[in-house]
């Protein structure tokens, strides 16, 4: 069981970039998917996602609510984090994480699988 994480990289202040996670080794569509980050010294934070039972439902971060977006492709594995209207302090490493819990979307020890992480840099 595996997630692969890409798309991050080098962004200016109000740029875009989509994040992408695809999917190995397990059926997509019985996980709920979770984007975390983590700034150089801080802790591991929140930032969105998804649960599909009873319905689906999105959620995001206050950092996040009106610029970020979660979104996936069930049948290709795949989850996508569209982030707009970046700013420095979105600057971080990214990971997205797998959960079969429907609850507690915004706590890591809730999630079952991590892909390794895509660092994001936010600069002019």
């Amino acid at each position: 069981v595996q997630l692969q994480a890409s798309g991050g990289g080098l962004v200016q202040p109000g740029g875009s970039l989509r994040l992408s996670c695809v999917g190995s080794g397990l059926t997509f569509s019985n996980y709920n998917m979770g984007w975390f980050r983590q700034a150089p010294g801080k802790e591991r934070e929140f930032v969105a996602a998804d649960s599909w039972t009873p319905r689906i439902t999105a959620y995001y971060a206050d950092s996040a609510k009106g610029r970020f977006s979660i979104s996936r492709d069930n049948a290709k594995n795949t989850v996508h984090l569209q982030m707009n209207n970046l700013n420095p302090d979105d600057t971080a490493v990214y990971y997205c994480a797998a959960r079969t819990r429907g609850s507690n979307y915004n706590d890591p020890t809730a999630y079952d699988v991590w892909g390794q992480g895509t660092l994001v840099t936010v600069s002019s």
